[in-house]
């Protein structure tokens, strides 16, 4: 089995892999198009743009919040706090409902240590087709 055949068939068999996380196998090439890992962020200055991406492993859906919807992403560092408008949601409702691995390019706030980025475009990622539950909130 090649590793991302092994990575599969962990998170087929177990919902998780004891070897390296699906955001580790596109790391190069998520580099080469400017995404941050999650470890990066708090390095990154208030409100320049950024590009992050990693496995939905949290949705919180609009009926609270006013209509915004609040995502964690997870790559092979560390977590990356979403924060997206209820118009954004309206648009890509599907991509962020769905998809399982996001790219999100927009602002990063860092509001007293707390750091999240506020998107401004949703893209879907292809790549390891792992097969994982997000932990959606209603």
């Amino acid at each position: 089995m090649t590793e991302a055949e092994r990575l599969v068939a962990d998170y087929a068999g177990m919902g998780l892999t004891a070897g390296r996380h699906p955001m580790a196998l596109r790391r190069e090439e998520l580099a080469m198009r400017g995404v941050l890992r999650a470890s990066d962020l708090p390095h990154v200055r208030q409100g320049r743009r950024v590009r992050v991406g990693g496995m939905v492993i949290t949705r919180q859906r609009p009926g609270t919040a006013k209509g915004f919807v609040f995502l964690t992403l997870e790559d092979e560092t560390g977590i990356a706090n979403i924060i997206v408008r209820p118009d954004l949601f309206a648009r890509d409702r599907l991509l962020l409902v769905e998809a399982p691995f996001l790219v999100i390019e927009g602002v990063l706030q860092n509001q007293d240590g707390v750091i999240s980025v506020r998107a401004e475009e949703v893209q879907g990622m292809r790549g390891v087709d792992v097969d994982f539950d997000a932990h959606d909130f209603y």
